[in-house]
């Protein structure tokens, strides 16, 4: 999959081995950080649960970023830059989802798979950006 040029295209560069770690740390965060939510709905309301459980996937998240993903030593300095990753990814998703839904008329049950496709290379290179610096 490389250009006439001899550079790699943007898909194969998306399609590297760092990449589909990426996704699969995101799939394993995604399910844990889920699965914990249903536990703690045992013993909390959905707003404490729902915020144990997302501040949780953060932590896990660098972790399994840090170390699966981008083979780095875990630093407390780069741990406190990371929620950067999700803050942006989420004025990012709440813009895209108020487009979607409000200009170009998806359904409200869609929207949030679209957002998160697209959003995907964009969490990563923010991730690389953070765990990867010197």
């Amino acid at each position: 999959m490389k250009a006439e040029s001899g550079r790699p295209t943007l898909l194969t560069k998306l399609l590297n081995k760092e990449f589909l770690k990426f996704v699969i740390s995101g799939g394993i965060n995604t399910l844990a950080t889920y699965l914990m939510y249903l536990l703690l709905l045992l013993f909390f309301n959905y707003s404490l649960s729902y915020t144990i459980s997302y501040v949780s996937g953060i932590f896990l998240s660098y972790y399994l970023n840090t170390v699966f993903v981008f083979k780095e030593k875990v630093s407390f300095k780069k741990f406190l830059k990371f929620p950067i990753v999700y803050f942006i990814q989420y004025l990012v998703n709440i813009f895209m989802l108020y487009v979607l839904v409000e200009r170009v008329h998806l359904s409200t049950g869609i929207v949030p798979l679209i957002v998160i496709v697209v959003t995907i290379p964009i969490t990563y290179a923010l991730s690389k950006l953070i765990i990867k610096s010197k």
